[in-house]
């Protein structure tokens, strides 16, 4: 229960701060407690580094950033072994991954060979500088981000990349009113300076683990499973979703139950999480790309299958 009321101190702590963004606040927080990664894509000026800082500082976790460049090399990113003129041996020198908040600021302006440093990072929690393999801290999030306008000097993320981030979100515009809040909060001092830790390092880890109970009945497993099925078999997809991405899904959909206070998952739960989890996952047919985006295909995907009943989602 206690851990609950810390769920909506965050919520509202976080709020002070971006305001209007209390969809993107609980979408990361989804990421956070299924150990996954997010993508966000949108126009610069929208609060992503600012959500990434919120979040590192609500945990008591260490924030580092890398403003990728296509200069970038793959050992500014996981680090290097160099010679110690003074000792006369070889030392080792973290990157900037070895943190709790990793804030990969425009991803895509990195070369494929510095992208590609992060798959190891990303998927096993690990790092390899010159044969020595290190663990990395717990918990650990690469939040990247993606301006989806600029593409001069800008490098496609490859599938292998996007299959690796749990969710993809777009932060979006503050409405009007949500705006002048915010020029309000913003007048006289920076909200972010009186944010106070909510969640320890361990009591993240134990939420983590406390979500893997969370009920998914075999109704919610087969809707689950006949969505993705259908990204396989679509005449408008010609890469469907991986079987890491099906086990995300569930992470996904099992910790956004827990949030909503239930420890089962009902079918709605997985209606609101499949487009962030599934559609940056998607390479289209050429009809698809003619016809629709991503985000379109898996909506009708979740129009066209069955959906279980409610009585049915809930564990007897």
């Amino acid at each position: 229960m206690e851990r609950r009321i810390k769920i909506e101190e965050l919520r509202t702590s976080i709020g002070n701060v971006l305001i209007g963004k209390e969809e993107s606040v609980d979408l990361l927080m989804v990421a956070l407690l299924s150990r996954g990664h997010v993508l966000m894509e949108d126009v610069p000026g929208t609060g992503k580094t600012m959500l990434a800082k919120s979040i590192a500082k609500s945990i008591a976790g260490t924030f580092r950033r890398i403003q990728f460049t296509p200069d970038v090399l793959p050992s500014d990113v996981t680090g290097i072994q160099y010679l110690n003129p003074k000792t006369k041996e070889f030392e080792t020198r973290h990157g900037p991954v070895m943190t709790n908040v990793l804030l990969a600021d425009e991803i895509n302006r990195a070369t494929p060979r510095t992208q590609s440093s992060l798959l190891e990072v990303m998927e096993e929690r690990q790092v390899t500088i010159d044969g020595e393999t290190i663990s990395l801290p717990s918990p650990f999030i690469v939040l990247a981000t993606q301006n989806p306008i600029e593409s001069h000097g800008t490098f496609p993320l490859p599938e292998a990349q996007m299959d690796r981030f749990l969710l993809k979100i777009n932060v979006g515009y503050p409405n009007l009113q949500e705006e002048h809040r915010m020029m309000k909060a913003y007048r006289k001092e920076e909200p972010i300076d009186r944010l106070t830790t909510v969640y320890t390092a361990a009591e993240l880890i134990e939420m983590q683990h406390e979500i893997k109970s969370v009920h998914l009945t075999e109704e919610i497993e087969m809707y689950l499973l006949s969505i993705v099925a259908e990204t396989r078999k679509s005449k408008q997809i010609e890469i469907g979703v991986s079987p890491r991405g099906t086990l995300a899904f569930m992470r996904a959909v099992q910790a956004y139950a827990w949030l909503q206070g239930r420890d089962y998952v009902n079918p709605e739960d997985v209606k609101k999480i499949a487009p962030y989890v599934l559609s940056h996952r998607l390479v289209l047919s050429m009809e698809g790309e003619l016809r629709k985006s991503q985000d379109q295909v898996i909506q009708d995907i979740l129009d066209e299958v069955d959906v279980p009943v409610e009585a049915g989602a809930v564990q007897k």
